[in-house]
């Protein structure tokens, strides 16, 4: 392992050492427990301690664990049927749960990742194995960007809808420094999964990273960490980490069978998994499944959180901009105006007794008419002016960059565009509609004029043009 990776593994460890996690340990062994609570302790974990199934039922509930690290053998029960019941309850199934067998029971581990253990380690592992996979289940339980799982039954943004189904089925990519492993794996995967198995190069998994964000890439990236020899294959899961289109595919890594060396630097450096080249096809099977699941709740938590963002800042009706986002934008383009001794424009644009059109023809006719009339105003502004829906009837638009005579050319146009044709809609042949305008421009000559005041200018202009018949655009001259 060259010297610039093994001090980033180095830097890597040290810092996840400040992390604080509640670890449950739950082992029939009062020997195993205090070993365990030993070496978490010294890595600055909160240990809790549970001697049987049922007390880790009861901890897991009360104390919300951060993480489960389960003997699968267990006085009152089997660990197996354990972590069903813990995957079975809301208030528990998304704790991640580390299984620890005394034996080498291929059997055994495949029925541990089938019930839901995130992973299944041998009792003998090493502490630097076994710390560097804490580390990176905690990771995975930190969330989404910053934004923790939801653990209520309300959800992210008491959203309660559960994630719909995905149809399409997954793909894994396999990257391997022998045509004949890559081949050989792809056989054996496409007997027991129906996702779609891709053999590709390095220069092919490069070209997966630099597509634009958005378009579809491999879900999980099944690495050989002597990929081109000299452990080539963590360099290359560190390269598909740092581009954005490939960020967040899930990455497993092979390692030579009995080669524990480089697990601990692999998650570390952001892998997903790292198993043995010689592991059963029906356990790969099973792993690479669970990362692919993980992987689409983690996109599914991405677009919700981003879902929440664009609604806090979007018209739901109109597709425009609200008054959260507007004002915001509003005080920059002021900022840009004095920095840059410019001056620009607002406009408060209010629909003509919208009222009567709720009342005459219903609710969802005014919803067409303020949807027709947000289009309207949109097509007949700048790409760089703000247009924004800040309340029932009433639009906001800023316009950088425009003097007293080009805001009123502006305001006039738009006037004309909503006036000129009818609009139409299921409950009428074509109604006609109005708006008028108030408009103030921000004056250089005076002391910087706060942005409400300027607002309010444009506000108390349109008064003054529904005051004198309506259809109208007003200017308020100057702040002075």
């Amino acid at each position: 392992m060259g010297g610039t990776v093994l001090l980033q593994y180095l830097w890597v460890g040290r810092a996840a050492q400040a992390m604080v996690g509640k670890i449950l340990i739950v082992d029939g062994v009062a020997t195993n427990r205090i070993v365990f609570k030993v070496a978490l302790a010294e890595a600055f974990y909160q240990p809790v301690l549970a001697a049987d199934g049922e007390s880790c039922l009861h901890l897991a509930r009360d104390v919300s664990p951060d993480l489960i690290l389960l003997d699968l053998v267990l006085p009152d029960r089997s660990g197996v049927s354990l972590i069903s019941q813990l995957r079975a309850d809301p208030a528990t199934r998304d704790i991640p749960i580390l299984a620890l067998a005394a034996s080498a029971d291929k059997e055994l581990r495949l029925a541990a990742l089938r019930a839901g253990a995130d992973d299944v380690l041998q009792k003998a592992v090493d502490l630097a194995s076994l710390l560097a996979r804490v580390r990176n289940l905690l990771r995975g339980r930190d969330g989404v960007d910053g934004f923790s799982p939801p653990n209520s039954a309300t959800g992210l943004f008491a959203f309660a809808e559960a994630p719909a189904p995905f149809a399409r089925p997954a793909v894994v990519s396999l990257l391997a420094d022998q045509m004949e492993t890559a081949v050989d794996w792809h056989n054996h995967l496409t007997q027991v999964m129906t996702d779609t198995i891709l053999i590709q190069s390095r220069e092919e998994a490069f070209l997966e990273s630099t597509r634009a964000v958005g378009q579809s890439v491999p879900d999980v990236f099944l690495i050989n960490a002597g990929f081109a020899g000299n452990g080539d294959g963590l360099r290359l899961m560190s390269e598909l980490r740092s581009r954005a289109a490939t960020r967040h595919s899930a990455v497993c890594i092979l390692r030579p069978g009995g080669n524990t060396d480089s697990t601990a630097i692999a998650y570390d450096l952001g892998a997903d998994d790292v198993v043995n080249a010689d592991i059963p096809p029906p356990e790969m099977a099973q792993r690479l499944q669970t990362l692919i699941r993980r992987k689409r709740r983690e996109d599914h938590l991405r677009a919700t959180v981003q879902d929440g963002l664009r609604l806090a800042m979007i018209d739901p009706l109109t597709g425009l901009h609200n008054r959260r986002y507007a004002l915001p934008q509003l005080d920059a383009i002021a900022d840009r105006a004095r920095t840059n001794a410019s001056v620009f424009a607002v406009m408060v644009v209010d629909l003509d007794r919208f009222k009567s059109v709720n009342d005459r023809f219903g609710h969802a006719a005014g919803d067409a008419v303020l949807v027709e009339v947000a289009r309207r105003l949109k097509t007949n502004l700048r790409e760089d002016d703000l247009l924004a829906r800040i309340g029932g009837e009433e639009f906001l638009i800023a316009l950088p960059n425009t003097s007293f005579y080009e805001a009123s050319l502006a305001a006039d146009r738009l006037c004309k565009a909503v006036e000129e044709y009818p609009i139409k809609a299921t409950f009428s042949s074509g109604l006609q509609v109005t708006v008028s305008i108030g408009v103030a421009v921000s004056d250089i000559n005076h002391c910087p004029e706060p942005t409400p005041q300027i607002v309010d200018r444009a506000d108390q202009a349109l008064l003054m043009a529904k005051s004198e018949g309506r259809n109208k655009v007003t200017i308020s001259k100057s702040a002075a």
